[in-house]
């Protein structure tokens, strides 16, 4: 038992234990260093001052104003917008634009007016951000226009299609087209998600069922 003991403390033993102990901290601290790095790459400096530059300033009235919605960026690094208004439009405030903002070689950006809101059947009031689907093509919604139950449309979901020259309005869904009590929903101002299968998922702040004056809102879904 004493000799198995003695074995077991050798000098060889207690020298093959303090390397793995010392190989274990090194490969910690390196994970750690690793770690703290990218931690560090990710999050924004916090007490440092900010420098502010004006991409795009709405001012021609085409180009759309009052910009409600977030942005969203494309792979190449475009970015992709909604405004509430546009002067040449559905009436005397104008009924919105869908808007593309592309990084010039020299410094800047450019604007582009994808699709201008033009005669409230094809939506008005965008008021939410954009997405896209796996196949480029952008969605969303208007507050307004479609069907003309409503006094200004009770809200439409949208798609723009690249094509040749441009891009194509195509209305998925106008709500209300029935009349009456906006049973599915009314006023769709909030951005949409996809799921797995294509399908869209929103809500909408009027309509519904659910309580007094049926005015309360709904969640949605548009199948395709």
């Amino acid at each position: 038992m004493n000799g198995k003991r003695q074995f077991r403390n050798s000098p060889f033993n207690i020298l093959s234990h303090a390397v793995t102990v010392a190989l274990a901290i090194a490969v910690i601290f390196a994970l750690t260093v690793v770690l703290a790095q990218s931690t560090q790459a990710q999050t924004p400096a916090t007490g440092v001052g900010r420098t502010e530059e004006v991409l795009h300033s709405f001012g021609s009235g085409s180009d759309g104003y009052r910009p409600f919605a977030g942005l969203i960026f494309d792979a190449a690094g475009n970015l992709y917008g909604t405004t509430a208004g546009a002067y040449e439009s559905c009436n005397y405030y104008g009924c919105g634009t869908v808007f593309e903002l592309s990084p010039t070689a020299g410094g800047g950006w450019t604007e582009q007016v994808l699709h201008i809101f033009g005669n409230g059947r094809d939506g008005a009031y965008p008021y939410a951000s954009l997405i896209f689907d796996s196949a480029g093509n952008l969605y969303g919604t208007t507050a307004g226009g479609g069907s003309t139950y409503c006094f200004n449309g009770c809200g439409t979901v949208f798609e723009l299609t690249p094509v040749a020259g441009g891009w194509a309005e195509t209305v998925l869904y106008s709500f209300c087209p029935q009349g009456g009590i906006c049973s599915d929903g009314d006023s769709p101002d909030s951005a949409l998600v996809f799921d797995a299968e294509g399908n869209l998922f929103g809500t909408t702040s009027s309509g519904g069922t659910g309580c007094r004056y049926n005015s309360c809102g709904v969640v949605w879904e548009i199948t395709p």
